[in-house]
């Protein structure tokens, strides 16, 4: 197998090549055919996060050692199957759902795998789909995508279900004449401006600094696009909705923008974090009471939102975000070009 890896947080990554892997038990092979490109990809890369006023959290206190492989939008084919697999077929095109916990704690039972305080995520805890091939360690995390495009279903296992997750957190604060604010729609906020329509009552407002990405809001149905660095950004919130949001939906996940996404909402509204941008964000502790408003954060989602998104893009409720491929081999080019910011529209997919 080929992998590109991290071999030094923050430097080029670099291919290299390993014995095929054998699958144990019940694990299956999966030779990746499509791989998408994540914004926390370029946090892991980085090797830490920002958890501002000069605090990081670092990969490797959590465990990650170098090499590494990242890559946990996967799709592909089975190869192989462990003894004991069952219940999937060599040959099978699946998407591998990643947030895979230890598989035998309370939250694990309850299929809050991504609760999990041991996960065995793919790609961003156990080496992922920047490679030829990658072990998945039970055939209950594969789901065939029957359709649903192999470039598009990959994105759906991180990109789609962490917008569907934020987007039903949000959804009882939302009737059919209130208004949900989306902050930034990039490719998590791009994806909830795709499916905020089949799982949302209500009108959407996207804010977004990028007047192209504002621009496409408005073609999947946006009701109203903001440009959120605006010195009235929340003034023109407050008239296009009479008063107030009922819910925002933050995800960007930076100072400026929680800020945003609390002064935008009406009493009793519901900010939904999301994005990982990294530093610390004042709030009035009294602001709590006096709007009786409500934060909460919002991580991925889970094996049952992928199986709730794939039905839904099958179904063609959801239409695709826009998908560029690249050649696996020019991984680190799309991690820059991510981290950059606005050289890429939707996702980038690697293919092998």
């Amino acid at each position: 197998m080929r992998a590109m890896q991290i071999v030094e947080w923050g430097k080029p990554l670099e291919a290299r090549e390993y014995p095929d892997p054998e699958p144990q038990g019940e694990e299956v092979l999966l030779r990746v055919e499509a791989a998408g490109v994540c914004h926390s990809d370029v946090h892991i890369w980085d090797g830490h996060f920002d958890l501002g006023d000069g605090k990081q959290i670092s990969l490797e206190s959590r465990g990650v050692h170098l090499p590494f492989t990242m890559g946990h939008e996967i799709a592909g084919e089975i190869v192989a199957l462990g003894p004991e697999a069952s219940g999937v077929n060599i040959g099978d095109k699946v998407v591998a759902y990643p947030w895979i916990g230890c598989g035998e704690c309370a939250v694990c039972r309850k299929g809050d795998e991504l609760l999990c305080l041991t996960p065995r995520t793919l790609g961003t805890r156990v080496h992922g789909g920047y490679a030829t091939h990658v072990i998945v360690p039970h055939p209950r995390y594969l789901l065939p995508h029957d359709g649903v495009p192999q470039n598009l279903a990959a994105t759906y296992t991180c990109s789609g279900i962490t917008a569907l997750s934020a987007l039903k957190k949000a959804r009882d604060h939302v009737g059919p004449d209130d208004h949900l604010v989306i902050i930034g729609a990039g490719g998590v906020g791009g994806s909830a401006v795709h499916i905020a329509p089949a799982v949302i009552a209500g009108k959407i407002i996207v804010a977004d600094l990028d007047p192209q990405k504002r621009a496409h809001a408005r073609q999947m149905g946006a009701v109203e696009t903001i440009d959120n660095a605006a010195p009235d950004a929340v003034k023109q919130v407050m008239r296009a909705t009479n008063g107030g949001a009922a819910a925002a939906i933050d995800f960007v996940g930076a100072p400026a923008t929680m800020s945003f996404g609390i002064n935008v909402l009406k009493k009793g509204g519901k900010l939904v974090m999301v994005g990982l941008y990294g530093g610390s964000c004042p709030v009035s502790t009294v602001l709590f009471p006096f709007k009786m408003m409500s934060v909460e954060g919002s991580y991925v989602g889970t094996l049952e939102d992928l199986r709730e998104l794939l039905a839904l893009g099958k179904a063609g409720k959801v239409p695709p975000i826009p998908i560029e491929t690249r050649p696996a081999d020019q991984a680190t080019q799309a991690l820059s070009d991510l981290k950059s910011g606005g050289r890429v529209r939707g996702r980038v997919v690697l293919q092998n």
